[in-house]
């Protein structure tokens, strides 16, 4: 296994799961969790297929997906450093309900459902936390339903963009962004489709609100941005 125990527990601690385990219990789950690396774009696990245990993210980021039979896609979730997946097939016992796959170089560390589930039944505040998770997952799922439901490729878009602009960079210009790697991942995120895509992010340049530079993109009218997603709720 690579890395240390201590290492690996120090991940684990960073993890909302594992935080509240003290150092024997955490060098428990560390010494037989296996570190795992990933090439960027490189698949996790596929929808459907039986689920052998828990990953906590150590380093890059994981992109939580489903596929239709047509190969398009929609993105769940992108999780980062400290995030466990695959919690609710673990405690469930059924298959991987959506595919994971790296964003760039990642490491996971890998624990057995076994080893897991006896950590369950020997500390229930964690199976705790884990109904924790879950309910929050849900909660993101149903407000994503309610949001391709209800609303336009444009109002998701600048919804997706305000997100990203709390964690971008104050320029003189506005708050610059970076987006993803191409326009079909940006679709895949917001449940559309490329060419609708580019294009409103072409009318919310023309309309001044924002710049596209590649794929930098400097906010520069957040407030209008924001103003425009209350007056369309």
């Amino acid at each position: 296994m690579a890395g240390t125990v201590s290492s690996r527990a120090a991940t684990l601690q960073k993890t909302p799961l594992f935080a509240e385990l003290d150092a024997d219990e955490l060098s428990f789950i560390a010494d037989r969790a296996v570190v795992r690396h990933f090439d960027a774009g490189q698949l996790i696990f596929s929808e459907g297929e039986p689920c052998p245990g828990l990953w906590v993210i150590e380093t890059g980021r994981v992109r939580i997906f489903k596929s239709s039979p047509s190969g398009r896609e929609q993105v769940l979730a992108i999780d980062g450093p400290g995030r466990s997946v695959a919690e609710l097939p673990v405690f469930d016992g059924g298959n991987y309900p959506a595919s994971a796959a790296s964003v760039g170089q990642t490491s996971l560390l890998f624990i057995s459902k076994a080893d897991f589930q006896s950590l369950c039944m020997k500390h229930p505040q964690v199976a705790l936390k884990v109904l924790r998770i879950v309910g929050r997952r849900l909660r993101g799922l149903v407000a994503m339903i309610e949001e391709l439901s209800f609303s336009t490729v444009r109002h998701r878009l600048i919804a997706l963009l305000v997100r990203m602009a709390r964690a971008g960079e104050h320029t003189p210009e506005g708050i610059a962004i970076t987006l993803p790697s191409n326009n079909q991942e940006l679709a895949a995120q917001i449940g559309t489709v490329r060419e609708l895509v580019s294009r409103n992010l072409s009318r919310l340049q023309a309309e001044q609100l924002v710049q596209v530079e590649g794929r930098a993109v400097t906010m520069r009218d957040l407030a209008a941005l924001e103003k425009e997603l209350q007056d369309g709720e």
